[in-house]
């Protein structure tokens, strides 16, 4: 059973940074994307950046040149860096993977909440 647990969120003031963690367990054969979703209150889940099996990276347009993503096998951990954040940033923000384990599928986290607020 794949299992995803995020940590890092909290309370931070507008303009300040943040790093999410995501530590997945379980036996994976090969992971084909994994991504960090966020949803805000009354608003629909978004995808905010994804990274996929051959390392190549997506970022949604309004967290481009703030955030980043990152992952590193040898820990088991993907990451979003969030710099300079934004009132409007704050959100539950959870981690996805889809994985062959050994049979295709996609597993969540159970979310960790950002706040930025001053």
């Amino acid at each position: 059973q794949v299992q995803l647990m995020e940590t890092g969120g909290g309370l931070v003031q507008p303009g300040g940074s943040l790093t999410l963690s995501c530590v997945w367990s379980g036996r994976i054969f090969r992971i084909n994307a994994m991504a960090w979703y966020r949803q805000a209150p009354g608003k629909q889940r978004e995808l905010v950046a994804q990274i996929r099996g051959d390392g190549s990276t997506y970022l949604q347009d309004s967290v481009k040149g703030r955030f980043s993503i990152s992952r590193d096998s040898s820990k088991n951990t993907m990451y979003l860096q969030m710099n300079n954040l934004e009132p409007e940033d704050t959100a539950v923000y959870s981690c996805y993977a889809a994985v062959l384990s050994p049979y295709s599928g996609s597993y969540w986290g159970q979310g960790t909440q950002v706040t930025v607020s001053s």
